[in-house]
């Protein structure tokens, strides 16, 4: 059934200068009242490569020399102000851009978690009047069973505020697909929530969960 993305807890502001502030079920929801303000946010997905066992090819898993990595794969669903609507995700080399629509860049793909920086996702906030709301997900490519294996953590560092963490807790089962934090444009003010909703399935999957509406097919990277 549709998530009614409209329907959210009401949003607190973060306390002023930067620290960090954790995104928690009883306390999902910050505005970011400073966002207007342009500069880039910085999303960043990290995990533990080692916590993981090798996985039987799965869904989205393919034959890889040396196999038993871990490789999480960070993307967005993105919805901007003048009805377009796409993906930004390493699958397809859909990394998107900064500068031009849809305003979303993905900066690499790490594959194996081995890399410290982990992978990071960036939104131009100097275009905010042109975003209306940015799902930003995870999704396992290979090496894992399952979210509880991989101990992801997701940063999101605007220009000016504080950095807001979300831990990938909960119980993932074996969903494949996790949606993380919804950025939501209202008004010119930037509200940031977390989900860390874990979804059964694929990118359609989790379109389907969140009322997107887009056309999907498969692809690789």
């Amino acid at each position: 059934m549709p998530i009614d993305y409209t329907k959210r807890p009401k949003a607190e502001e973060p306390p002023a200068g930067g620290g960090k502030i954790s995104l928690t079920k009883s306390a999902p929801t910050v505005s970011l009242t400073k966002a207007a303000s342009g500069g880039k946010l910085h999303v960043n997905l990290n995990w533990d490569a080692r916590a993981a066992a090798p996985a039987p090819r799965g869904l989205f898993s393919k034959a890889k020399a040396g196999g038993g990595s871990l490789d999480l794969d960070l993307g967005c669903l993105y919805e901007l102000t003048d009805g377009r609507k796409g993906v930004v995700q390493a699958l397809g080399s859909s990394f998107g851009s900064l500068d031009s629509a849809p305003y979303v860049f993905l900066d690499g793909d790490d594959r194996s978690g081995a890399v410290s920086q982990g992978e990071n996702l960036y939104v131009n906030l100097a275009h905010l009047a042109d975003i209306r709301r940015v799902l930003v997900f995870a999704m396992i490519y290979e090496g894992a069973a399952s979210f509880d294996d991989a101990r992801g953590v997701v940063t999101l560092t605007p220009a000016d505020g504080p950095t807001l963490e979300v831990v990938l807790d909960g119980a993932g089962g074996r969903s494949r697909m996790c949606a993380i934090a919804l950025l939501q444009n209202t008004g010119g003010q930037l509200s940031v929530t977390r989900e860390v909703n874990y979804v059964q399935g694929t990118q359609a999957e989790l379109d389907a969960a969140y009322g997107w509406g887009m056309r999907w097919q498969a692809g690789r990277k």
